[in-house]
């Protein structure tokens, strides 16, 4: 984790160094003469690595924070590190995830499209899944938790009981768009949600299309449902061509705004055009079992709550549901600690928002 936080250094770089010194602890124990090691050091990487102690400090502060929020902390040389995305070489050197999916299951895609999907989008990305689901429920649904389609994939994949994973542009301390907090708390029960940053890391706008390439990288394929001409899908879809992987786009009319992404990529040949689940499984070369029923979804019980949380839950089970200032004036805790906790209740699969900040428990 501290190599990542050592600055002036380029991914690229981090890699060619982890690879020439054999470890991390390598390049930590010889970071004071690294050219012990690697004779050929650049001064300025002499220089960086002055500030490795002040790195490692942040590291163990992340170390601290993932123990707490059980969030495991993911190295590229670990067995459980995405393999698939291991082959690209620019993949992230660890990986903070929080969820229980396999990220090498035998079958991964990611379903993506634009923020401002229409009624034909969602159609589509729903029985596009529904359909998989049939036939390999144990498929891995990759998104990007954001509006549109993606969030359409990954409520359509939790609805049929498959697995979803979103990758995020931030840290695992907060979830962005807020609004679908719900929906992520159920994808750390039912999938996860992974990403390389750090916790206190906000969701800057590069940060959506660097996380573009682990969306593309970890993937056995990329689905483009819907997209304008320009957009973050189009982007996936160029990294994933560039990876080797499949790209299939499903076409649209030639005078919808948010068809023409995915019309481009179909006529240049960058995309498979798909139309059914069919289509996709035999261009695929997956074999088409027999159709099952989908399996209904499984919520897992918690018990192990805090002495704070069973306040909450016991202030939460005198009513249908409460305004989260009802909660902090019957509780007597801060408001900020109340939202944190009600955040970690959420990921528990406890409470669920509704509007107007409010939150009802999940009676079992």
């Amino acid at each position: 984790m501290a190599l990542t936080r050592l600055r002036h250094i380029s991914l690229s770089n981090l890699h060619a160094l982890h690879r020439a010194a054999g470890s991390a602890t390598s390049i930590y124990e010889n970071r004071k003469d690294i050219r012990a090691i690697l004779p050929d050091a650049s001064e300025r990487l002499v220089n960086t690595l002055k500030d490795f102690d002040e790195a490692l400090k942040r590291a163990e502060t992340e170390k601290e924070f993932a123990d707490r929020k059980n969030v495991k902390c993911i190295t590229i040389n670990s067995a459980d590190y995405p393999q698939r995305l291991c082959d690209c070489d620019d993949a992230p050197l660890v990986l903070y995830y929080c969820g229980n999916a396999n990220l090498n299951s035998s079958r991964i895609i990611n379903v993506i499209g634009t923020r401002h999907c229409t009624e034909y989008g969602r159609d589509v990305c729903h029985n596009l899944i529904t359909d998989l689901q049939r036939y390999y429920p144990d498929t891995l649904i990759v998104s990007g938790l954001a509006y549109g389609i993606d969030i359409c994939a990954h409520r359509t994949a939790l609805e049929c009981g498959m697995q979803t994973v979103g990758v995020l542009a931030h840290g695992l301390d907060r979830i962005y768009p807020s609004v679908h907090r719900t929906t992520a708390a159920s994808m750390a029960h039912q999938g996860g949600l992974l990403t390389e940053y750090m916790s206190q890391t906000t969701p800057d706008k590069i940060n959506f299309v660097r996380r573009n390439r682990i969306v593309a990288g970890m993937c056995d394929a990329t689905i483009v449902v819907e997209s304008a001409a320009k957009g973050g899908a189009l982007i996936t879809a160029e990294l994933a061509e560039s990876y080797h992987r499949d790209v299939f786009a499903f076409p649209g009319r030639i005078y919808d705004q948010y068809s023409a992404g995915c019309n481009r990529l179909i006529k240049s040949n960058r995309a498979t055009l798909i139309q059914t689940v069919d289509d996709f499984l035999e261009a695929m070369c997956w074999s088409n079992p027999q159709a099952t029923s989908p399996a209904p979804l499984q919520q897992e019980l918690f018990t192990d709550l805090t002495a704070e949380e069973q306040l909450i839950v016991g202030t939460l089970e005198k009513a249908d549901d409460k305004q989260i200032n009802q909660i902090v004036v019957e509780t007597g805790m801060p408001f900020s600690r109340v939202s944190s906790l009600m955040f970690e209740l959420e990921l528990k699969g406890m409470v669920r928002v509704l509007g107007g900040a409010r939150y009802k428990l999940i009676r079992r």
